[in-house]
């Protein structure tokens, strides 16, 4: 994430079990009846791991972006059926409309639900605790969690990266009520002197996910840092793309298996773009621009087909088989990169595809062209991606 003068600019890979498929989906704003417990939800996108409600990042009409990650802390975690990470992240961008705003969305659900659950499409539990980051046209804000508790850096300027660990120390702008007291009775913290969040609660035998992501924390951070003050999608996109910091992740089981770009002005005149792959490995994806507008086209080229009922995840005992969740881009994607045609130039062209749509983007920017003719851009970039594949 890098809050610039004119634009504050979100990234995110999404690194998943490698054979999972991620979907993009658009969510229309909603009312409900007077006293229900939320009468009213924001437009989102979110992009998603398609076996999930929740989502691993997206936005929402009012310029909030959201994304998370997973942690391991001294705080156990809770194999049973609780929120997701995921689900907080969809739950706060339905009901945030600045990302304090959503930020308290999630701390207020999380004192009262807790976190827990299957992370995975799988039998075999896989679970784990969240850091989110959540930016809007102004400002940022790191949210770390351990079991019920958490606590939240706020970032007016620079750059900012997360990745699999704690990383909010003193600098703590707000927390949960009871965050030392818990700390102090555990034996964790003395109560006296200086109180580290990261420090305090990562765990003292981490994880090796965790301690792999040191290296992709630091490379981040590098990269961030060496384009501190010129950050744009751009440059987002190739920092995401990197392979050598492990930020573009490809493993024997786990992979980069969606990407996100977000475009957020400054001014609350120009509509906010959000760039989405739909598809694995940034390196060899393309990011294909959304923009909110009052008249969205539904792409189901990047929606994966729905099982109802028989889904199951949805069926006792859960997760006993899968299904085939690729949607459409997903399987041409596959298909055009297994081809004895893939190479330099698929890759090049693929490329070109993204330019274009950059270009108008930025002609968009600049006010040479009305973002709400674009309110189809997405449907097109996906629509002609699937088509210079076949």
């Amino acid at each position: 994430m890098a809050l610039g003068e004119d634009y504050v600019i979100f990234g995110k890979n999404s690194d998943r079990p490698r054979d999972e498929v991620q979907e993009v989906v658009y969510f229309p704003a909603s009312s409900r009846a007077p006293g229900s417990t939320v009468e009213h939800t924001h437009a989102v996108v979110l992009s998603r791991p398609a076996w999930l409600w929740g989502a691993e990042m997206g936005a929402n009409e009012h310029g909030v972006c959201i994304g998370n990650e997973a942690v391991w802390t001294k705080e156990p975690v809770d194999p049973e059926e609780a929120l997701l990470g995921m689900d907080l992240v969809r739950l706060g961008l339905e009901r945030g409309d600045s990302a304090w705003a959503a930020l308290n969305v999630i701390t207020g659900l999380l004192e009262q639900h807790g976190q827990g659950g299957a992370c995975r499409e799988t039998a075999e539990p896989f679970s784990y605790h969240n850091t989110f980051l959540l930016v809007d046209r102004q400002e940022a804000w790191v949210l770390e969690t351990a079991g019920k508790l958490w606590a939240a850096q706020k970032v007016t300027e620079g750059v900012k990266n997360v990745s699999n660990q704690l990383t909010i120390g003193t600098e703590i702008s707000t927390e949960h009520s009871e965050l030392r007291a818990v700390a102090q009775a555990q034996g964790w913290w003395s109560g006296e002197g200086d109180f580290s969040f990261s420090a305090v609660f990562s765990p003292d035998n981490p994880p090796a996910r965790m301690e792999m992501a040191k290296q992709r924390y630091v490379g981040g951070t590098a990269l961030l840092q060496q384009h501190n003050g010129s950050v744009t999608a751009e440059v987002m996109m190739s920092i995401l793309r990197d392979k050598a910091s492990g930020i573009c992740m490809d493993s024997e089981g786990f992979c980069t298996t969606g990407s996100m770009v977000s475009i957020l002005p400054r001014n609350p005149d120009v509509p906010c773009v959000h760039f989405f792959t739909a598809t694995p490995n940034p390196s060899r994806s393309v990011f294909k621009p959304f923009i909110f507008s009052e008249r969205m086209r539904p792409v189901n080229m990047v929606m994966s087909p729905q099982y109802g009922p028989d889904d199951p995840v949805r069926t006792q005992p859960r997760f006993q088989h899968q299904v085939d969740r690729k949607h459409e881009l997903y399987k041409a994607h596959q298909t055009a990169l297994t081809s004895p045609d893939a190479g330099v130039s698929l890759q090049e062209t693929m490329r070109y595809l993204e330019s274009q749509c950059l270009e108008e983007i930025e002609a968009m920017l600049r006010g040479e062209i009305q973002g709400q003719e674009l309110g189809d851009l997405f449907f097109d970039c996906v629509d002609t991606e699937i088509k210079f594949y076949q």
